[in-house]
């Protein structure tokens, strides 16, 4: 998302982007340096002159890290702090100073769901991002900046801010374990990270090993903290808030936002009183925060909000589409929840059977088994396997190009998911890539090599956004014996898809499902 709001701006502010990525050929003797050369990439970056739009991404991507790069720097990840160290280099190259952004008014956000996500597995890549929104925030001179945590907090390269107005932290789950801990508190004392001395800080509700930690965090710098309260609570004129997001897990959300709007707010506008919000006690230490009435335009934004990707439903021909980006365990809980409850509606309103489909895919060290054990509930009949590659030809959009893994690693993950599949429904499978199961209890288990062919071969021609441009284009070929079991599909009613277990899948999917989306 912050790659395409600054996208307009690439022709004027290129001497930035020329400079920053010129430096990773240079040398230099300062420890700060090398560790930025450590995280360079080695493929070279195009030409910057007359610069569009595709042009850009393909020279940001020649900061991600390739797979084997990146595999070293994690073998030989040093002291965390040196990563912060390694910012203000950035920074300073930029021609810019820590003090300077103290003049963005800034809102800082971490926490695990409910912040927007990005590619925080690239350090390079995502330090430049965020060199970038700073600079060009101070350019614009925004009345606000609300920066968002890559990984963790304490050590993220957004944590070289010194004086937000206010932090928040939203819902924490497991994930990144290799960098935060593999437990909620070790990451819940990562989080807690971006608390200041006497800035006010919220957090919705979390488990209590978390919240303790995150109460003793905040003790420790001096941060005032608050507990959220339920969005049901507040108060407006004419009946309760609406949401325009579905799930009951964003309400939580929802009401951080409230909060940390209203107290930026208040703290930037009364800036002459010594503001703090008022409140009550809450559990162990940690007070909830008192109720307000929110304006009508706080009503209307939170009414107005749409996310794509999120608990989101698409239709096309006879194929309902359910995406929800959830990658941990915790997320996945609430899509299963939002999932079986907006289908179910929608089964309603259908006269005749209905087939259910799901695309899965998971990247990194997150728990693709224990996601998928919460999904075998949903009652599918398939479950569809595919890497975050949207097509399988060279000429792929570069928003969507990842050096990160290789596409090796990529298709041994997909089975990986499908052996993980197969296990939880108890049906052993012959070792193919896409295979057949002489269980008719258990859901089909297939994998593609790409999003397209999935997408194709799951809708069965009953979606007239995936039909084949041309005669020379067809669905990936299965085993007969597999095809002759998608007569249920094209037997079916309606196709119901739910489309889970990565963002990048979901933004993949939505790029052929709707490709506006990409555009905006």
């Amino acid at each position: 998302m912050m790659v395409r709001r600054c996208s307009r701006m690439w022709r004027q502010r290129g001497s930035l982007f020329s400079a920053l990525v010129g430096q990773q050929g240079r040398t230099s003797s300062s420890p700060t340096t090398t560790l930025l050369l450590n995280y360079s990439s080695t493929k070279a970056a195009p030409q910057l002159p007359g610069m569009e739009y595709q042009d850009a991404i393909c020279t940001l991507n020649t900061l991600q890290t390739n797979a084997s790069s990146l595999e070293q720097v994690r073998r030989e990840r040093g002291n965390l702090q040196l990563q912060l160290v390694a910012m203000r280099g950035f920074l300073e190259r930029a021609g810019l100073a820590v003090e300077d952004l103290d003049s963005l008014n800034i809102i800082h956000v971490t926490g695990t769901k409910g912040k927007d996500a990005h590619s925080g597995s690239m350090p390079a890549y995502f330090r430049f991002l965020t060199i970038l929104s700073f600079h060009v925030f101070l350019q614009e001179k925004v009345d606000l900046a609300v920066i968002e945590v890559g990984i963790g907090g304490a050590y993220d390269c957004t944590n070289i801010i010194k004086k937000p107005w206010v932090c928040g932290v939203s819902s924490l789950g497991i994930d990144h374990t290799q960098i935060l801990g593999d437990t909620i508190e070790k990451i819940a004392w990562q989080k807690g990270g971006i608390f200041k001395a006497a800035v006010p800080a919220f957090t919705v509700k979390q488990p209590d090993g978390a919240m303790t930690v995150l109460r003793r965090r905040a003790a420790e710098t001096e941060c005032p903290l608050w507990v959220c309260p339920e969005l049901e609570d507040y108060q407006v004129h004419g009946g309760s808030l609406q949401l325009g997001l579905a799930g009951q897990h964003q309400r939580s959300n929802a009401s951080l936002a409230l909060q940390l709007s209203h107290t930026w707010l208040q703290r930037r506008c009364l800036q002459d009183q010594d503001f703090l919000p008022s409140s009550h006690q809450e559990g162990p230490g940690v007070p909830l925060a008192t109720l307000f009435t929110p304006s009508p335009i706080m009503t209307k934004g939170l009414a107005d909000t749409v996310w794509a990707g999120r608990t989101q439903t698409l239709r096309s021909g006879a194929v309902t589409y359910f995406l929800d980006g959830a990658h941990t365990t915790r997320s996945m809980q609430a899509c299963v929840l939002w999932f079986q409850e907006a289908a179910a509606s929608c089964e309603r309103s259908v006269s005749g059977p209905v087939a259910r489909v799901l695309v899965f895919n998971a990247t990194g060290d997150r728990d693709s088994a224990a996601m998928l054990k919460l999904l075998v509930p949903c009652h599918f009949d398939f479950a569809v396997f595919c890497p975050n590659i949207t097509e399988a030809i060279a000429s792929c959009n570069a928003d969507q190009q990842n050096f990160n893994v290789s596409v090796e690693n990529m298709l041994t993950r997909c089975l990986d998911n499908e052996r993980s599949w197969q296990q939880h429904h108890g049906a052993p499978r012959e070792p193919l890539l896409i295979r057949d199961s002489s269980s008719s209890a258990a859901a089909e288990a297939l994998v593609f090599p790409c999003i397209l062919s999935a997408l194709r071969w799951t809708a069965q021609g009953r979606d007239p956004v995936l039909l084949p441009r041309d005669a020379g284009q067809r669905v990936a070929p299965v085993k007969p014996s597999v095809a002759a079991k998608a007569a249920v599909l094209r037997d079916a009613a309606e196709i119901h898809v739910l489309v889970t277990g990565s963002l990048h899948l979901v933004g993949g999917v939505l790029k052929h499902l709707d490709p506006s989306v990409s555009s905006k």
